[in-house]
């Protein structure tokens, strides 16, 4: 079916009750793998606000929404896309289910100490102690949320708005999606500098 008679019929008549159930058990199954793994379920701080806009402070990944959650709806993106191009011969719903469970595997490994430990050595993340299980499933919510606004715009759109994306949040934090892979990949000092320097 081709992406233009996907959107006309909808989303989630084409995603289908088993790809939503099985969703749903790995939302549920990630959440619980974190709460095993020792993150604690909401900031620590105390603060009940859903939203925390300042990545320097102890409150980042704590709370449902932070910059970062900008880059996991770009995650949701580009998962639409490339699983769409890789496992083309899958239905739009258990597309759908294995991006959200590739998303699921990542927010487990990022808050392993491994990849915590890499954070805070290479990226501009130097006080990143991990998220709290109601950030990583707010992120997960995020990556639904682009896979399902690439669904509806195409893949010009999407792309566009994937790189004005990218551009607000470098004007912004000085990190991006595209930063936040470099600097965890190959780090440069000289991109490290200018990002520490808006702090």
């Amino acid at each position: 079916m081709s992406e233009t008679q996907e959107n006309k019929k909808g989303f989630f008549s084409e995603v289908g009750h088993i790809p939503i159930v099985a969703t749903i058990v790995i939302f549920i199954a990630t959440g619980i793998t974190l709460a095993v793994m020792g993150r604690v379920i909401w900031c620590k701080e105390g603060d009940l606000m859903p939203w925390s806009w300042d990545i320097w402070t102890t409150h980042n990944s704590q709370h449902l929404v932070d910059p970062y959650a900008f880059t996991h709806v770009l995650h949701g993106i580009l998962e639409f896309w490339l699983i769409g191009l890789v496992f083309y011969f899958l239905p739009l719903g258990w597309r759908f289910s294995l991006a959200i469970l590739i998303e699921s595997i990542w927010e487990v490994a990022e808050n392993s100490p491994a990849i915590i430990e890499r954070y805070r050595t290479v990226t501009l993340s130097l006080d990143y102690f991990g998220d709290s299980v109601a950030n990583s499933l707010a992120d997960i919510v995020a990556c639904a949320l682009g896979f399902w606004i690439a669904f509806k715009i195409g893949f010009v759109r999407s792309l566009l708005l994937f790189l004005a994306t990218e551009a607000f949040l470098i004007a912004w934090i000085r990190d991006s999606l595209i930063l936040n892979i470099i600097m965890l990949l190959y780090p440069l000092e000289a991109i490290k500098a200018w990002q520490m320097s808006g702090q």
